[in-house]
């Protein structure tokens, strides 16, 4: 399994997604600052691996804290769950995932523990939570799997893989599943400006997997659809409304209205912790606007003129109308959504132990 993301002593240690395909080199982050700063300069990115990236962080930060009582280390480990949650406003497993380290230590308040005990109780957690998002993605790819046809040509946009994850992937965990099922699956990877998520990640793991893999400007879709070439389309998400509208990178809005115009199946696959019962609809999901150099250079390089206005939104909003069916590790849920979505999470929710 690709390890987007791990811990190794006193060091929480990730991938460099900015710096891939072309050099595969790690970073160790040894403070909570750390890799917080390595989730808001996307050193580690997509939803799900966020989450984990925040957890692992709380823990490593209040492992290396000096406070003797309960008290004072409540009070910074609160330091440090706000510093966390300044870096991605809209993906919402990263607050989901501070949440879960925030009941995990008031369990071990209330249970009269000791410091060094409750370390110990944040780093099961946030263990756990790795670990859930691992078994999670393989359980999406086996319901996911169900929809792709024997001989199947997918097109996915920006990176939901296992980069985006702890391991194996959302969208591509349906692409993988269905793959081990024994279809033969072609996919069409949207390069996804202006980060080039899809050229960059996306190819970079399936063709590391042996799945055959065309990588696309994002205007070639439109063209590859009338063609009849695509079957269906799978993307990831960073956060879904109660209603299904669905934030996800820049430009899978525009793959969706292409989907159905030329009617082709649009799913979108996604752990439950990134539906946000919470926010109604995709109108109050928070968008992140990112720096204007995304946009005006390529690397080094300078594609647009110095004075030129730029608008870098890193995320749009799909209409839950678009989509055919939500992929989480609990099964596909279709419209209408408000209900399904809710019915997801009739199950009781982890315990903290």
């Amino acid at each position: 399994m690709l390890p987007t993301i791990a811990r190794e002593g006193d060091a929480v240690v990730m991938i460099d997604q900015r710096r891939l395909p072309a050099q595969e080199l790690y970073v160790r982050c040894k403070t909570a600052p750390e890799v917080a700063r390595a989730i808001k300069t996307m050193v580690i990115r997509g939803a799900p691996a966020i989450g984990v990236a925040a957890a692992f962080g709380l823990a490593l930060g209040m492992r290396r804290s000096a406070a003797t009582g309960t008290q004072r280390f409540a009070a910074e480990f609160q330091k440090h769950c706000d510093l966390m949650a300044s870096t991605r406003p809209t993906a919402v497993n990263l607050f989901w995932a501070i949440e879960r380290m925030k009941r995990s230590l008031a369990a071990g308040v209330q249970a009269g523990e000791s410091v060094d005990q409750i370390k110990d109780r944040l780093d099961r957690e946030a263990d756990r939570i790795h670990d859930e998002d691992v078994a999670g993605c393989r359980a999406m790819g086996a319901f996911g799997a169900e929809v792709v046809p024997a001989d199947a040509r997918i097109l996915t946009h920006c990176n939901a893989g296992a980069l985006a994850t702890a391991g194996y992937g959302t969208a591509l965990g349906v692409i993988r599943g269905a793959v081990e099922q024994g279809k033969r699956v072609a996919v069409f990877a949207d390069e996804t400006r202006p980060f080039l998520q899809g050229a960059r990640l996306t190819a970079w793991e399936l063709v590391r997997d042996g799945i055959e893999t065309t990588v696309i400007t994002d205007n070639m879709s439109g063209a590859l659809m009338r063609q009849k070439k695509v079957d269906l389309v799978v993307v990831g998400a960073d956060r879904i409304a109660a209603n299904g509208d669905t934030a996800n990178k820049i430009g899978t809005y525009g793959v969706a209205v292409l989907a159905r115009e030329h009617k082709i199946p649009f799913y979108v696959a996604a752990p439950l912790s990134t539906i946000d019962l919470k926010t109604r609809d995709g109108d109050h999901i928070p968008i992140e606007e990112r720096n204007a150099r995304e946009v005006t250079h390529i690397g080094g390089s300078q594609m647009a003129p110095a004075g030129a206005l730029v608008w870098n939104p890193a995320f749009d909003v799909t209409p839950h109308e678009y989509i055919a069916g939500i992929i989480t590790e609990r099964g596909i849920f279709r419209a209408p959504y408000v209900d399904s979505l809710k019915s997801a999470f009739e199950e009781p929710a982890p315990v903290a132990k």
